[in-house]
């Protein structure tokens, strides 16, 4: 019997999407039409298991699973024997301190002596000792926004995204102590199979994520604005350029990354660059 990958994904909340969404990306096709706890891809050796996120770092630790996708907080929370392999550019968020909008808090020091409510008790209590700040962890599973309201705590410790149920509840963050994102974690002891299969699927999502964080221009540049234009446009080695019909004028194709895009776009067009046309890139392998 074949080898095949096992890897642990979210079966429900907010990574489950993104992780299946880039499983499609690196050409993988997973059916789990019924909602199954456990399937096998069409075309590629890995074996997915669904499961509960807080799980997936014992689950790895132990082997049940070889890899897993999960959020960078739960793999801090957890503190599991596994390896941290690649950052996998969703599901990002921030572990925060918040406190009520009106109330006397104000900030980290005065949390001496108060409650905080959290689902994270272990990353709290490392940055509580980190400050010196002697307050009391109030562990709970769910729903820690409301816990000042009611009367259970005077502060929370949870994630947040767009900051909306913060806004909701009265709260505002008062400080960040993690940012995340879904990561691959792995167990450190696979087979010299498991390890193949592993790189192939680490080939393949780095593929994609480098795609995702360059976009591919094509533009037309006067003939004795090349040389400026070519300099603001790096590319994976050096832009391509092709003779227009019109005279003194060049098409010129490059690759730019998502982070200096305007920047660069602003440049081009100072120097004389026209009919600059920007494409998505699906995969990208160098």
């Amino acid at each position: 019997m074949n080898e095949t990958l096992k890897i642990a994904v979210q079966k429900s909340g907010r990574l489950y999407e993104g992780s299946m969404k880039l499983l499609k990306e690196c050409g993988i096709e997973v059916s789990n039409g019924n909602n199954q706890l456990r399937v096998q891809a069409a075309n590629f050796p890995i074996e997915i298991f669904f499961l509960r996120d807080d799980d997936i770092p014992e689950y790895v630790q132990d082997a049940v699973a070889d890899i897993g996708f999960v959020g960078e907080n739960v793999v801090r929370e957890k503190n599991k024997k596994v390896d941290q392999l690649e950052n996998l550019g969703f599901g990002k968020c921030r572990l925060s301190l918040a406190i009520p909008k009106n109330g006397s808090l104000q900030k980290a020091e005065d949390l001496n002596g108060k409650r905080i409510a959290t689902s994270y008790p272990v990353i709290l209590g490392e940055y509580l000792r980190e400050k010196n700040i002697n307050a009391s962890i109030h562990e709970i599973s769910g729903s820690v926004e409301i816990a000042p309201r009611i009367g259970l705590a005077d502060a929370i410790c949870d994630l947040v995204s767009s900051g909306s149920t913060l806004f909701t509840n009265e709260l505002k963050e008062l400080e960040i102590l993690l940012r995340s994102e879904a990561v691959l974690i792995s167990n450190n002891n696979l087979t010299a199979t498991k390890k193949m299969i592993l790189e192939s699927l680490l080939f393949r999502i780095r593929s994609v994520k480098k795609a995702k964080n360059n976009k591919y221009v094509l533009l037309n540049a006067p003939n004795d604005k090349l040389d400026i234009i070519c300099s603001l446009l790096p590319g994976m080695r050096s832009p391509t350029i092709l003779p227009l019909a019109e005279t003194g004028w060049s098409s010129v194709h490059s690759v730019i990354s998502e982070s200096d895009f305007w920047n660069i776009i602003e440049k081009l067009k100072s120097n004389g660059a026209q009919g600059i046309l920007i494409i998505p890139i699906e995969k990208m392998i160098l």
